[in-house]
């Protein structure tokens, strides 16, 4: 593979269409299997179809972006996606206050087109539509196994601000009978 000193003439970044949708199904399919190190697998048809509808709702929600890296062969190569959440304060004497975040839901980049930019395109494009909104603050979650990620996303300026815990269910029902 050759690698262009001018990135712009290896992809560029656009908003997701309903002809990507099967293209982005595959790559949180390639996402959740980075993540937890497993073997290559096919999504179920209802799990294809679920997200399907999330993106679909998610490219009509003008308080979302939907973004994909594009080589100039038409080939998608990566995606990013970030929603806003829009609360208003909970207390007395917080009047109309807006708090805004930003959530940034996924971010996949094709293991051949890391290191080259795009993963950096894709969040330059999500951080200008979050100012563009008002956002002032980020959030994202990810799995602490991702050391990839958890570098990407420090190198950032994000740091952990609570901890996501899991259990099984039978591990917590025997802890609580021993109490």
């Amino acid at each position: 593979m050759v690698i262009e000193k001018d990135i712009s003439r290896v992809f560029g970044i656009r908003q997701a269409e309903g002809k990507d949708v099967p293209v982005l199904i595959q790559f949180l399919a390639n996402l959740a299997l980075h993540v937890n190190g497993g073997p290559p697998q096919n999504l179920k048809q209802e799990e294809q179809d679920r997200l399907a509808e999330s993106l679909r709702t998610g490219l009509a929600d003008p308080d979302c972006l939907l973004l994909v890296a594009e080589t100039s062969g038409a080939k998608l190569v990566g995606m990013g996606y970030l929603s806003i959440v829009r609360n208003h304060g909970i207390w007395e004497g917080a009047g109309n206050l807006e708090l805004t975040v930003g959530v940034i839901d996924d971010v996949w980049v094709e293991p051949d087109f890391r290191n080259m930019g795009v993963f950096s395109a894709l969040m330059g494009e999500l951080v200008t539509f979050a100012d563009a909104q008002g956002v002032r603050e980020l959030m994202l979650e990810y799995s602490t196994s991702n050391r990839e990620a958890e570098a990407a996303w420090a190198g950032l300026g994000f740091k952990p601000t609570g901890v996501r815990a899991a259990a099984p269910t039978e591990t917590v029902r025997q802890a609580l009978s021993r109490r």
